[in-house]
């Protein structure tokens, strides 16, 4: 069973989010290991890049996840460093381990190069944001021989195409609870039951809701009705706040969070 199967074998997953190098590489190892101590089941790493699409405004200081691009890029931050962090983490942790990332920064590396670092180093999974359903011809296949999933990313869409996503679906599939930018919400308006049960219907890859979920009482309705729950701003604001010294707040913080999910 692959390492992402596994982390939604029988059980909920939380999905956590840091950008790569966030105040620095060692410090993204550590923050790694408390996440995974405090429950996370899956962990999603970003590479930086000037950038990024789908990073919003955090209400009132500005687009958090781009803020901390910015602070990992001017600490050296490059993609093979953030390879060889990964190789590191390998040796204390299975926990399956996912790259958000932009086409780009594959294209440049190299789509076989890259796939085939992350099949050295332990990466299970990439999520390309920017990646339109009918160009992925060049990447998937390349990251499949090299045992990588290209997660799916599902918006708020038409039942056919949210069926036609889901049908090649691997690894588990991205539900977007909105549409838009990232960062906190407090409300989320989208019938997410509706778009999990039509994907239901045609795949049993499993299925975690992100975007906007900051509480554990978003974890545990969202949870409920899909298979994870995928938190990202909230946990790069604590980064933000703490720095160096964010490891304890983000064990805390995690381990509230895994306590909503639903079984």
């Amino acid at each position: 069973m692959s390492r992402i199967k596994n982390a939604f074998d029988h059980k909920k997953a939380f999905i956590g989010f840091l950008t790569a190098g966030d105040p620095t590489l060692d410090k993204t190892e550590e923050f790694v290991m408390e996440m995974v101590d405090a429950g996370a089941g899956l962990i999603e790493l970003g590479i930086p890049f000037t950038d990024p699409i789908a990073d919003g405004p955090v209400i009132q200081e500005g687009p958090v996840i781009q803020a901390a691009n910015v602070r990992a890029l001017s600490g050296g931050v490059t993609t093979d460093k953030i390879f060889d962090m990964v190789a590191s983490l390998r040796k204390k942790t299975d926990v399956p381990i996912v790259f958000l990332g932009y086409l780009n920064t594959m294209f440049v590396y190299g789509y076989e190069k890259f796939c085939k670092r992350c099949q050295e180093c332990g990466v299970d999974g990439l999520i390309v944001p920017d990646l339109p359903y009918e160009e992925k011809g060049e990447l998937v296949p390349i990251a499949k021989a090299h045992d990588v999933d290209v997660i799916t990313m599902i918006a708020p869409t038409s039942k056919q195409r949210i069926e036609m996503l889901a049908k090649e679906a691997t690894g588990f599939i991205y539900v977007v609870s909105s549409m838009g930018v990232t960062g906190a919400r407090s409300e989320i308006k989208t019938d997410l039951a509706e778009i999990v049960e039509v994907i239901r219907g045609v795949t049993d890859t499993p299925v975690a809701i992100g975007f906007g979920i900051n509480t554990k009482e978003q974890v545990a309705k969202y949870s409920a009705v899909a298979d994870g729950a995928i938190v990202g701003s909230a946990i790069v604001k604590i980064i933000a706040q703490y720095g160096e010294n964010a490891g304890k707040k983000l064990h805390e913080y995690v381990e509230e969070m895994v306590s909503g999910l639903q079984k």
